[in-house]
């Protein structure tokens, strides 16, 4: 230890006594009567070398026991958790948290200094309520779009897994089930995330952790407005069956005024049109990759121009969704359409298309002029007729009062028959 417990110094009145410790949900575990132990003053702390009291658990079951590495007075200058040291509110690394706040922390490293400024900041943490961090962290009001895509809200247990067995790489180990210890392949030593140190994770330097999580946030993609400033218009998409336009309207409502807002439920989308351009950019800043309603999460883009997407079906060979098909090689062009006579024209009382068309499959049914035409209601040809059969019984062509009595309607196609 940094100072004996019989020593009369003035340090020794800032040695912490806890009784509990301040742990993210990770390292306390799923369960919530924990067992813990507690020795005070068992421990100096790997930041500011002052003994405090250090608390050993369990987190579950098949898990490795776990125990504080830092005092409270470090977990609180940095709002950090007293064992993984990752950030209570958005899990993550400190480097992490500090590039998306714009944080620069300068605290002392040297022996003498450090002890001055961590008297200074238990001061005012006693003098603070505690609702809001102190030190440089405390002055951060900004919220980070950065930090909220890449938080962690979920506990992650798997983190709290055994070390693998040594005994069990060299194939040496006689426990078998009853080994506490985890049996599989170890990290690669050549990985940077196997060599992980905690100073540098707690004053953020040279952290690799922190540094695949910084790549991350620089490949993900962003959402860049149009070049037409008449587009005012946002797509939001995968909405499911339980967004409704309330739900859409209470939360855009406080990017500026909406002019309309249209659900299209057969692709469960919607299109919701500002009245001004920079209310719709504020809208697509702050919506897009975080918006989640009702359990969905939203996909928010710009919409299209209607000019746009009117030129751009008119482009020989491209698709609707801006595709371009290149043309096969070797395949015959359109054919053009057959020479439609006068008479095939007049006849075509419902636009049919001509003999020549593939389509045309009826031209084996015998002519027209053959069928004879059905007879009305009560009459046919065993019937007594006063004044004598009507024409088209005996042969000659009756009245015709609709274009379907038209013999020549079906089949005006065919060949007629030769005259006498």
């Amino acid at each position: 230890m940094a100072t004996s417990l019989g020593s009369n110094t003035h340090n020794r009145q800032n040695w912490e006594d806890s009784e509990f410790p301040i742990l993210c949900q990770t390292c306390f575990g799923e369960n919530p009567y924990v067992r813990m132990t507690k020795e005070r003053y068992g421990k100096e702390c790997k930041i500011c070398a002052r003994p405090f009291t250090v608390f050993r658990w369990c987190p579950g079951v098949r898990m490795r026991f776990k125990k504080t590495e830092v005092c409270q007075t470090c977990s609180k200058l940095k709002n950090i958790c007293q064992t993984c040291l990752l950030d209570l509110e958005y899990g993550l690394p400190i480097q992490v948290r500090d590039a998306g706040l714009s944080v620069k922390d300068d605290m002392p490293k040297s022996d003498v200094n450090k002890e001055y400024y961590t008297q200074n900041i238990e001061r005012e943490i006693s003098e603070s309520n505690g609702s809001r961090p102190v030190g440089a962290l405390g002055k951060a009001t900004a919220t980070s779009d950065m930090l909220l895509k890449l938080a962690r809200t979920t506990p992650y247990y798997k983190r709290n897994r055994p070390h693998v067995c040594s005994f069990w790489v060299k194939g040496e180990c006689k426990r078998g089930e009853e080994c506490p210890y985890r049996h599989g392949k170890p990290t690669d030593p050549d990985d940077p995330l196997a060599d992980q140190n905690i100073k540098d994770r707690y004053y953020g330097t040279n952290d690799p952790v922190a540094e695949k999580l910084l790549k991350r946030a620089s490949a993900m993609p962003q959402l860049y407005p149009p070049d037409d400033k008449t587009i005012t218009t946002l797509y939001v998409g995968g909405l499911g069956y339980t967004v409704s336009e309330t739900d859409l309207r209470n939360h855009f409502y406080q990017f500026g005024e909406i002019r309309t807002i249209r659900i299209v439920k057969r692709q469960q989308c919607a299109f919701i049109q500002f009245a001004t351009r920079q209310a719709a950019e504020i809208a697509a800043e702050k919506s897009f990759n975080k918006l989640i309603v009702n359990g969905h999460r939203l996909h928010v883009k710009w919409g299209r121009s209607q000019v746009a997407r009117g030129k751009g079906k008119e482009k020989e060979g491209t698709t609707d969704s801006g595709i371009k098909l290149v043309p096969v090689p070797g395949l015959p062009g359109a054919l053009p359409p057959p020479a439609v006579t006068e008479e095939e024209a007049l006849t075509n009382y419902f636009n049919l298309p001509p003999s020549d068309h593939p389509i045309v499959m009826n031209a084996a049914l015998p002519p027209p002029s053959r069928i004879a035409p059905p007879h009305p209601p009560g009459f046919g040809p065993h019937m007594f007729y006063p004044m004598g059969p009507p024409p088209h019984l005996m042969g000659a062509p009756g009245p015709i009062h609709y274009p379907s009595q038209d013999p020549q309607r079906v089949g005006a196609h065919a060949e007629k028959p030769n005259s006498p």
